[in-house]
């Protein structure tokens, strides 16, 4: 049956399902490189792993895995400008993005939501993508505000309900 699975009709009904926008980082060679990811997901706590899904094809998710590290920076829903700059590739989209060495040497963004600095656990095969999953090292976060979602191909943001 999953051969039968339409791409459009599969991409249509995920696309129903709101994801967090994150930019996964590394800095191979002292080349600072990221990926934006939005399936990155919680895996546990003890120990404190993470994860996320990344296409076989990427040219640049190799390049961060050689580091042996790298570090989820959760954007705001401020941020949607600096998603689409590392997504389109226009430019230098490092330009006035300000980042620091997280101690693992991957790019730390201090005006993202968090940052998770992770050595590598495990890469594991998933269809298309690989599965990658981190051993979290180091965490920062603020206090406040909103992530940035995308749903249905769009940007947006979290509310609280009253």
């Amino acid at each position: 049956m999953a051969d039968q699975i339409d791409g459009d009709l599969y991409r249509k009904v995920l696309g129903r399902y709101p994801t967090g926008v994150t930019l996964v980082t590394g800095c191979p060679d002292g080349e600072p490189l990221a990926i934006v990811i939005g399936s990155f997901v919680s895996v546990s706590m003890d120990p404190p792993l993470v994860g996320f899904l990344v296409g076989e094809g990427s040219l640049t998710w190799p390049r961060i895995e050689s580091t042996g590290s790298f570090c989820v920076n959760v954007l705001s829903d401020v941020q949607a400008d600096l998603s689409n700059a590392f997504f389109h590739r226009d430019g230098d989209p490092w330009s006035g993005t300000g980042w620091e060495p997280a101690p693992s040497g991957s790019p730390l963004i201090p005006s993202c939501l968090a940052s998770i600095d992770c050595s590598i656990h495990e890469v594991d095969d998933a269809g298309d993508h690989v599965f990658v999953v981190g051993l979290v090292e180091h965490l920062t976060h603020v206090d406040e505000g909103s992530p940035l979602v995308f749903l249905g191909g769009r940007y947006g943001s979290f509310t609280e309900p009253d």
